[in-house]
């Protein structure tokens, strides 16, 4: 029976001799949480089954190399280089097949990219790398240098003994029951390495001709037959076009789609960019959803076999028209399924409104987790890496629960107190839920972190979670409650300099207040954004200065940044970083086709600002002692501190209060809603704060407080 909501989407297909329930895949994603040796844990098989409870049809398992001892593309990442690891992939596969999902791995050697080993790094070509947004990328002690990362070209005798490899690796995937095999060929890992023109400078029988940088895949592929049968479906993951100049463009791409499937190709899975440009690979907030669908679009073209689409796809509305207007066969997810495993359901359901999209900030699932070597986390979604979360624990007894403060940190502690069944209030100083979230709605091409707060927003009025807006609470109103949590964010510093008080100073929240009245929670009483002159100084280094910077730039004004840091942003995503700098100096990232400035952003490092005068001449510092001057119209102060001053008064008052969010420690999203579940999760009748002011509940037998 055809789906009502998405008949497209929740329609079979078949890839080989697999058929397929839906047109959603999960596209492969390293998740890196494998245990030491590459086998599968619990871990593994609890990520990998929740996507396939939540419906997803097709789950490919990324990243699982063939040769441990020459590249690992994450430190704990799945292997299937030795025979004792087949029973372990059982368990992963049995896990989805329970669910009634097919499902693949992805074998991915990363060559040049691997983050171990860290050196004697294998490629198609000689070089020197520089990839800083790659979990391979160089690392650099606090007092280092970069200097790039040296890699050697492969011998021929290297190249067929990996060739081996893979074919190996795919037969033990094929013995612990799996239903196909996709092999790694874009973002810049060794297949790609070996496809592509910018990286593979060979001069012998691969390298050269097309055919000749197709020839390691080539040989892979017929190795894979050979040992698998010609019946076990083989796909490949590669990048329609590289987005650097001298790398593999769409036409070649095509090329390479026929090739794959006059040699028996099952299907092909269309991904986009080589790490030298980061952007395109990762995906950060700024590309608008579905943007690398045109790829699929034009592959599809020119082959009879399914053609999977994916980068940034959210929206099952938008999903379903992929399908409908003949783009592609599959959808393919990665990010979105970590956020939300029941993606699927959901959309089958017609509940799209209880979609978690993800807001592509990669802080948990990139920069916090793989490319620092640790296993994968979300930002969004505490369930990821932390099973605590995935059933949650009633209360034995209702609390009465005050949230002081509507941001991320505190509507997540809200939302998992209320789950388990504990009365909440958030006590909200303005109008409007989502604290720090909603500076990015001003932002071009920022403004999917949004889709979290208003999330987070309904949740709230789903679970009944009382709101008293417009309200700062004191000691006499938190009397009644159980526990406190202060989640108030954070607050502007204004520096005892001259000048901080005159009219031309203004904050990044006076900047970047969103004036639009269409919102459904929109308040009456905001006040306008304040319009800057055409030359700003913003004086800061957090997603303020950021952020304020970026709607500067992005509005033609001439902005100058002035940071004590050694650069600017070094505390960002990286791949949010390569994009933003290159906007910065009025370019683009790679890829996307919005507005650039008229103005290149000047940052001036190891500095301060000493004095800011009338005439709007700003007196900088540097950390040398040594004076300069701007002459600008506006200056914003984007510096920014904890804003816990109400927490002594509290606890002097006896109140259970602890600390949550920016207003414990300034971080990010991801540190503000791990805050707020992790709270949410001791919060019990009887519950106390420990000699380090946190709250402890349940303690052990015998043991009295």
């Amino acid at each position: 029976m055809r789906n009502k909501h998405y008949p497209n989407l929740f329609t079979p297909i078949e890839i080989g001799n697999m058929v397929v329930p839906n047109r959603i895949a999960m596209v492969p994603t390293d998740i890196s949480s494998a245990n030491a040796d590459g086998s599968v844990n619990q871990r593994v098989i609890t990520y990998h089954e929740e996507i396939a409870k939540g419906g997803c049809g097709f789950i490919i398992v990324g990243a699982t190399t063939p040769d441990k001892a020459t590249g690992r593309p994450t430190v704990t990442c799945l292997a299937a280089d030795e025979d004792p690891l087949i029973p372990g992939l059982t368990h992963l596969a049995e896990a989805m097949h329970r669910h009634g999902a097919k499902c693949a791995v992805q074998i991915q050697h990363p060559g040049r990219q691997a983050a171990w080993p860290r050196k004697n790094l294998m490629s198609a070509s000689d070089h020197v790398l520089d990839v800083p947004g790659s979990a391979g990328h160089e690392i650099i002690y606090a007092e280092s240098i970069a200097q790039g990362k040296s890699v050697r070209a492969m011998t021929v005798e290297e190249i067929y003994d990996l060739i081996e490899k893979f074919a190996e690796a795919a037969w033990r995937v094929q013995q612990a029951g799996f239903d196909a095999v996709e092999l790694h060929g874009a973002h810049g890992y060794l297949i790609a390495q070996f496809m592509s023109p910018f990286v593979n400078k060979r001069n012998d029988r691969f390298g050269g001709s097309f055919i000749n940088r197709m020839r390691f895949t080539m040989e892979i592929v017929n190795r894979i037959q050979i040992k698998c049968g010609r019946d076990f479906p083989l796909g490949i993951r590669y990048s329609g076009d590289e987005w650097i100049e001298g790398g593999r463009t769409l036409d070649e791409s095509v090329k390479v789609a026929k090739l794959m499937e006059e040699m028996g190709l099952a299907y092909v899975d269309i991904s986009a960019g080589i790490f030298e440009s980061p952007g395109t690979v990762m995906d950060p907030m700024y590309y608008p959803e579905g943007w690398n669908t045109y790829t699929a679009e034009e592959v599809k073209k020119h082959v009879e076999i399914p053609v999977i689409t994916s980068h940034s796809l959210r929206n099952p509305d938008y999903c379903e028209k992929i399908l409908a207007e003949g783009k592609a066969d599959m959808v393919g997810f990665s990010r979105q399924l970590i956020a939300d495993a029941y993606w699927s359901n959901k959309a089958k359901m017609g509940k799209k409104e209880e979609i978690r999209r993800c807001i592509s900030c990669l802080v948990g699932c990139w920069q916090e987790s793989l490319m620092i070597r640790r296993d994968m986390r979300c930002a969004i979604n505490p369930a990821v890496g932390d099973e605590r979360f995935i059933h949650l624990q009633p209360t034995k007894k209702a609390c009465k629960v005050a949230v002081v403060g509507g941001g991320p940190a505190g509507m997540e502690a809200a939302r998992i107190s209320a789950l388990r069944g504990h009365k909440v209030t958030i006590f909200e100083k303005t109008g409007e839920l989502g604290g720090a979230m909603l500076y990015c709605c001003t932002v071009p091409g920022k403004n999917k972190m949004r889709w979290y707060a208003d999330w987070l927003r309904q949740q709230m009025k789903k679970l009944g979670v009382d709101v008293k807006y417009c309200t700062e609470p004191t000691v006499a109103d938190l009397k009644g409650y159980d526990v406190v949590l202060l989640a108030a964010g954070t607050r502007v510093v204004r520096p005892k300099i001259p000048g901080i008080d005159l009219p031309i100073v203004v904050t990044f929240e006076d900047v970047l207040r969103c004036k639009n009245t269409n919102c459904e929670y929109y308040p009456d009483e905001r006040g306008e954004p304040v319009e800057c002159g055409q030359e700003v100084l913003i004086w800061g280094d957090h997603f303020g200065a950021a952020d304020a910077a970026e709607k500067l730039g992005h509005a033609g004004k001439k902005v100058t940044i002035v940071t004590e840091n050694q650069d600017f942003a070094e505390w960002m995503e990286p791949c949010h970083r390569d994009v933003m700098m290159k906007r910065f100096a009025c370019g683009n990232g790679e890829g996307l086709k919005s507005k650039t400035y008229a103005h290149p952003v000047t940052i001036i490092p190891n500095s301060s600002v000493l004095e800011i005068k009338k005439d709007g001449t700003v007196v900088i510092i540097s950390s040398a002692f040594e004076r300069s001057t701007v002459k600008v119209d506006t200056v914003v102060l984007a510096k920014v501190e904890s804003n816990d001053s109400v927490y002594e008064t509290f606890l002097e008052a006896g109140l259970n209060v602890a600390k949550i969010g920016d207003a414990k420690k300034i971080r990010n999203v991801r540190g503000a809603v791990t805050d707020g579940a992790n709270a949410a999760l001791v919060i019990e009748e009887g519950a106390i704060l420990n000699a380090n002011n946190g709250l402890i509940s349940n303690l052990p037998t015998g043991v009295e407080l």
